[in-house]
């Protein structure tokens, strides 16, 4: 194995597992580049990252510029010498001199199965258009949006129930197995990375918070997949009254009648086609309950409408 002088730039949770995996390799993490802390909880204290507090427990150098377009920061970056930089979900652009700073280039961990899914979030994407399977792709970076020739890709079968949170942790874990093979090929120049192409090729923007709305004209299937793939953020709810309901939990269910009709004391509520089952809801400022306290805290009862 060729010992490489790496930099690791993530942010998110995601990019965790394949942190640990460098750090326990025979590889040097020369510098981790995460974003910013930002005032986060009830207090709005500053919080770093998770790639950040990790790096930290790991005795690593972390730096957290704004952005990586400026002149000095890009000097810095290249002063590093490095052979090569590992990306995963970071969020900053890398400009050109950055991508092209390491002596082999970028490489970027990526939970979809390139070209499908490009983008921000890719694993939501794929739960709410109900793709029976998905997986991980290692590419190396160009200047494109995850367009890069693939080093290394998996397929997976789509678990069942999957909310994007829970997707993202499988899908993490299975990129930090693949990373180390990977470099490995490319340390030693035998990797053999193969053009994505555009064929299949699709876009996972990010979400406005407007996209967890339950519109329960919409058939069940199709609403219980917009609860699992805006899971945590930006999360789906209805409106009752003047309250916003959040949807944290909810699995298809039997029945019909008028959408938004509430069928039962479970919170089961018709919908275009089918039945959905609220299991865990929150109004706002409130904690989170089970459907069936929920109904009864507003003594509500069959037949009540949620639209």
């Amino acid at each position: 194995m060729a010992r490489l002088r790496l930099a690791f730039m993530g942010a998110a949770g995601f990019a965790v597992p394949a942190l640990d995996a460098l750090a326990a390799s025979g590889h040097e993490i020369v510098a981790v580049y995460s974003q910013p802390p930002r005032p986060a909880g009830r207090g709005r204290k500053e919080r770093p990252t998770p790639v950040h507090a990790r790096a930290e427990e790991l005795g690593l150098t972390v730096a957290t510029p704004v952005s990586l377009k400026g002149v000095a920061e890009q000097q810095a970056f290249a002063a590093l010498g490095l052979d090569a930089a590992v990306v995963a979900a970071y969020g900053l652009l890398l400009p050109p001199a950055i991508l092209t700073a390491p002596r082999l280039g970028c490489i970027n961990l990526h939970p979809s199965l390139l070209p499908r899914w490009r983008g921000a979030a890719p694993a939501a994407h794929a739960i709410l258009s109900g793709d029976a399977e998905t997986g991980m792709t290692i590419i190396a970076m160009d200047a494109g949006l995850d367009t890069g020739p693939i080093l290394a890709q998996q397929r997976v079968p789509m678990p069942p129930r999957a909310t994007t949170a829970s997707l993202e942790g499988e899908l993490a874990v299975l990129g930090a197995s693949m990373l180390l093979e990977v470099l490995d090929a490319v340390g030693e120049g035998q990797a053999q990375p193969r053009p994505q192409g555009e064929d299949g090729a699709t876009y996972a923007s990010k979400f406005a918070k407007d996209h967890g709305r339950l519109d329960w004209v919409r058939p069940a299937d199709e609403l219980d997949r917009i609860v699992r793939a805006l899971s945590p953020w930006p999360g789906a709810f209805f409106e009752l009254g003047e309250t916003t309901v959040k949807v944290l939990a909810a699995e298809p269910a039997s029945g019909s009648g008028a959408p938004g009709t509430l069928l039962d004391r479970e919170m089961t509520v018709a919908c275009g086609q089918g039945a959905l089952r609220l299991v865990t809801v929150q109004r706002a400022g409130k904690p989170a309950t089970d459907g069936a306290s929920f109904l009864r805290g507003l003594r509500m009862e069959p037949g009540a409408a949620l639209a």
